[in-house]
C-alpha cells in the first residue's frame, strides 16, 4: 500500500465516521424533538435504539478526530452501531405490524414500582406514522441505508 492510498483510506475512514456520527446525531435530535416538542413518550425499544446512536455520535464526531491512528476501526464501529440501531428499529417495526413477537416488557402494560400509574407506551403500538410508517420504521430505513453506504465506503480500495 502506498503512502497516497494510505492517506486516502484514512481520509475515507474519518469522513465515514463523521457522517455516521452526524446521521446518529440527527436521528437523536429528531427523536428528542418528537419527545419533548411533539409530546410523544418513547417506549422501551425507542430507548434501545437511541443508545447506539449516542455512541456513534460521540465516536464519529468527537473521538475519531482525536484518535487518528484508530480511524478505520472506529469508523467500522460507528457503522456497526448505526446498523444495530437500524436492526432494533426493524425488529420493532415487525412487532408493530404483528409479524414478530416482542418481549413481554414491551408489549404488555406493566406497573412501575413505587407508583400506581400504568405506563401507556407499548413498543408494539404505533403512536405516530407518516405514509403508514412509524418512527421505528423510519429509523430502520435511514440506519440501514446509512450503514450500507458507510460499509461500502470503508470496503472500497483506493486505486
Amino acid at each position: 500500500m502506498t503512502a497516497v492510498s494510505s492517506r486516502i483510506e484514512l481520509r475515507t475512514a474519518r469522513r465515514t465516521a463523521l457522517w455516521m456520527g452526524l446521521v446518529s446525531l440527527a436521528l437523536i435530535l429528531g427523536a428528542l424533538g418528537f419527545q419533548y416538542v411533539g409530546g410523544l413518550a418513547p417506549c422501551e425499544m425507542c430507548h434501545w435504539q437511541r443508545w447506539p446512536h449516542i455512541a456513534s455520535a460521540v465516536l464519529g464526531i468527537l473521538l475519531v478526530p482525536l484518535l487518528r491512528g484508530q480511524a478505520r476501526l472506529l469508523a467500522w464501529l460507528c457503522v456497526l452501531l448505526v446498523l444495530a440501531s437500524g436492526l432494533i428499529g426493524a425488529y420493532q417495526t415487525g412487532m408493530q405490524l404483528h409479524w414478530l413477537p416482542g418481549p413481554e416488557a414491551c408489549t404488555a402494560h406493566r406497573f412501575v414500582m413505587g407508583s400506581h400509574a400504568v405506563p401507556d407506551v407499548q413498543c408494539d403500538v404505533v403512536t405516530w406514522s407518516l405514509f403508514g410508517l412509524s418512527l421505528a420504521a423510519y429509523n430502520a430505513i435511514i440506519c440501514l441505508v446509512a450503514a450500507g453506504l458507510g460499509a461500502y465506503a470503508l470496503s472500497r480500495r483506493s486505486l
